[in-house]
């Protein structure tokens, strides 16, 4: 499953003066995935049903 815009990622990057490499929205996305998992975590342990930026 893709998080990020390929499109804006690579617009991001090119907007640097570089190129994307074919697996980096890959990477991307497990990284995405990755905190979102620890975010929500982190806000059960706080005992809130909502995530919040500070769970980040």
């Amino acid at each position: 499953m893709s998080y990020t815009v390929a499109s804006k990622v690579k617009e991001l990057v090119n907007a640097e003066g570089l190129r994307c490499a074919g697996d980096f929205c890959d990477g991307l996305d497990e990284t995405v995935a990755h905190k979102v998992k620890r975010a929500c975590w982190r806000c059960k342990e706080n005992g809130r049903g909502t995530v919040q930026k500070r769970d980040l």
